[in-house]
């Protein structure tokens, strides 16, 4: 189901949320829209991950099936409006989890052609959105010590430090932990 102009109507997924949100703009124009992961999407994905992380970084095939597959796991599609051939438009993607009260994003991955234009914050806001309906306070993420454009993105989010894994990837290189706090929990 597409959006047309003018109607209001949201197919729901299966947590009760929208399959697709009303569409955003990247590069100055192109308009996006948010959906949910299908299965004939897997081998994109998978590629644009690729192309997003270096070797050591990137997930393999399994790797990244498993943690799309995990209990409480989600994975959200940024797609290129009027893209017909399944793939074909897909401009990044996001998968997290929820931990009870506590979220994790798993992986952001943008296509170089669109970073920079908004596709990763839609991608991540929605996340979050996500994880909030489902009773999350804080979310937490991993990113490599040397990917000064990541933190930086998380930072501006409202995303802090909170400590370095020595060796996280591959036991070659540092990852810092960075957390971010989505709703405050009542005080009894």
């Amino acid at each position: 189901m597409q959006l047309r102009k003018g109607r209001k109507r949201k197919k729901r997924g299966t947590y009760g949320w929208p399959s697709f949100l009303p569409l955003s703009r990247y590069n100055g124009g192109v308009p996006f829209r948010i959906r949910q992961f299908e299965k004939a999407d897997f081998d994109t994905l998978w590629r644009i991950d690729q192309a997003c992380f270096d070797p050591q970084l990137a997930y393999s095939r399994p790797e990244m099936a498993f943690y799309m597959r995990r209990p409480g796991s989600f994975t959200l599609v940024a797609e290129a409006e009027g893209s017909e051939i399944p793939g074909n438009g897909i401009l990044g993607f996001i998968v997290a989890e929820t931990r009870r009260k506590s979220g994790h994003i798993i992986t952001i991955d943008v296509v170089a052609e669109a970073r920079r234009a908004g596709v990763g914050s839609a991608l991540l806001g929605v996340a979050e959105d996500q994880l909030q309906r489902a009773g999350v306070v804080a979310v937490a993420l991993e990113t490599p010590v040397n990917n000064a454009a990541a933190i930086r993105f998380y930072k501006h989010k409202g995303y802090f430090v909170e400590k370095t894994v020595a060796g996280y990837y591959s036991g070659q290189m540092d990852a810092l932990v960075m957390t971010k706090e989505l709703a405050r929990s009542p005080v009894g």
